[in-house]
Order: C-alpha cells, then sequence, then structure tokens
C-alpha cells in the first residue's frame, strides 16, 4: 500500500475500526475491488485471516460482496459510509465526526474507481434504508418515479425525516408520481421539500419499484420484494436520464389534465 497517515490510520480506528479492519478497508479502497486472497496480499495478512475481517466490513456496510467462491468479490463502499456507521452504532462520537468528514476527501481520492459499471444490492428493510440513505449524497437534482402509498406503507415513520434532511442538504428532486390521495398530499409540500412533482393518472402508471436517477448512479427500491439495487454507471446513469425527460414532457402534459 501507498504510505498513508498517522492522522487517517488513527481517525479510522478511532471510529470503530480495529488496527486489522483499518489496514483491509484500505487495501481494498486502492484495489477497488478484489477476491479475498488479493486483498490479503494487499493487506500483508493471511487469506484465513482476511475472510473474519472482511465479514466485519460487510457487517457494518463498509464494503459490499458479490458472487460465490471461487469468484467472490469484494468492493469498498463510498467512504461516506463511514459516517453513516458511526451515526448508527457509536452514537458518542460527536468528536470522531467531525475526524471522518476531514478525511473523507483523502479515502476518496484514494478509492480505485474502475470504469466498469457497479451494481449492488441492498436486501430486507435495513437494505433499503441504505440505498435511500445514498441518495442524500447525490450532488445533482435527483429524477424519481415514486408510489408515496408504498412507499410510507413499507416504512412508517422514515420518510418524514428523510425528507427534512434532504431538503436541508438543498438537494432538489423531480418526481413522476401517481395520482392517488398520498400522491396529491405529497404534492401539495412541494416547495417545503425542495421538489417539482406531477401527477399521472394511477390506473396506468401506478409503478410499484421507486426509481432515483442521481449522479452516476440509478437506484431501485422494490417494496414488495424488499430489495435494493444502486447501478453505478456514467453511461446508464446519462441513457437513464434521457428517458426520463421524455417522460418527464409527458407527465407534465397529464398534470394538466389531471382536475384537482
Amino acid at each position: 500500500m501507498k504510505n498513508i497517515n498517522i492522522k487517517l490510520i488513527n481517525t479510522l480506528q478511532n471510529a470503530g475500526l480495529s488496527d486489522k479492519e483499518t489496514t483491509v478497508y484500505i487495501a481494498l479502497l486502492e484495489l477497488g475491488k478484489g477476491t479475498v486472497s488479493q486483498i490479503a496480499r494487499k493487506a500483508g495478512i493471511n487469506r484465513t485471516t482476511g475472510y473474519d475481517i472482511l465479514d466485519n466490513l460487510v457487517s457494518k456496510n463498509l464494503i459490499s460482496v458479490s458472487g460465490k467462491e471461487p469468484k467472490q468479490e469484494y468492493v469498498a463502499e463510498s467512504p461516506v459510509h463511514l459516517r453513516e456507521f458511526i451515526k448508527r452504532e457509536i452514537a458518542k462520537k460527536n468528536e470522531t465526526l467531525k475526524d471522518i468528514d476531514s478525511v473523507i476527501p483523502e479515502l476518496k481520492s484514494m478509492q480505485n474507481l474502475t470504469g466498469r459499471p457497479r451494481v449492488r444490492f441492498y436486501e430486507g428493510m435495513e437494505g433499503l434504508r441504505e440505498v435511500y440513505e445514498d441518495t442524500l449524497t447525490a450532488t445533482e437534482t435527483i429524477l424519481g418515479c415514486a408510489n408515496i402509498e408504498n412507499a410510507f406503507t413499507g416504512f412508517p415513520g422514515y420518510f418524514a425525516s428523510y425528507f427534512k434532511r434532504r431538503a436541508a442538504k438543498g438537494i432538489f428532486v423531480r418526481g413522476i408520481i401517481p395520482d392517488t390521495k398520498g400522491g396529491r398530499e405529497r404534492k401539495s409540500l412541494d416547495k417545503e421539500e425542495n421538489r417539482e412533482s406531477y401527477l399521472v393518472p394511477a390506473d396506468k402508471f401506478n409503478f410499484i419499484p421507486e426509481i432515483n436517477i442521481y449522479d452516476n448512479k440509478v437506484m431501485i427500491a422494490s417494496w414488495r420484494e424488499k430489495l435494493g439495487i444502486i447501478i453505478e454507471s456514467s453511461e446508464i446513469a446519462d441513457a437513464m436520464k434521457k428517458i426520463y425527460e421524455l417522460a418527464w414532457a409527458e407527465a407534465k402534459r397529464l398534470d394538466g389534465e389531471i382536475k384537482i
């Protein structure tokens, strides 16, 4: 591994990572992705120990895993997940949160993001929460299609906080929403929730999974299957944004025909 400054190592360890977890995490950031053998070699640890450490990092949502042995690969999540890890599990670490914020840019610069698309799967309610939390990292307007009833029924109590936090971050949303009671209520709150939305006939466009397009990502949240998916690909995201613009123009027309 390249020379790592002591402050970075100390900050990660103060955040709750062990010596070896810190070493493996940094090694995987630099690799971008890799098998247990590749990561263990990079980190200078034995392969058996590597399995345990990688499992710990997966449980902390700092890395993800795909495939099965012998082709199983691990991928480092964005370093912004460190902050969420601390908020969830180490509530008393207020000073550490400030330290993590100061080193995240350096960690991002170390992360080897290959040109290949990344597809990450998140299962269960916690997985769905993770994909929505990722949208709060958006640096541009989120383009979304959402069935409000499904979201609020599937995750009661979460979205009131989510909408406030997103608006506080200044993240704007353009939304296409089925014309239902919940959809109309949400549209009425567009201004305070930093959003512009159009209603479309629910009998024709009552889509179930929610789709959000932002930066180089496409997020899909399926409430029926309790499954979240994030596709990271500039090419795919760009194509989806163009398709969304076509849908947006038609949604605007349909919204104008709906009698409130």
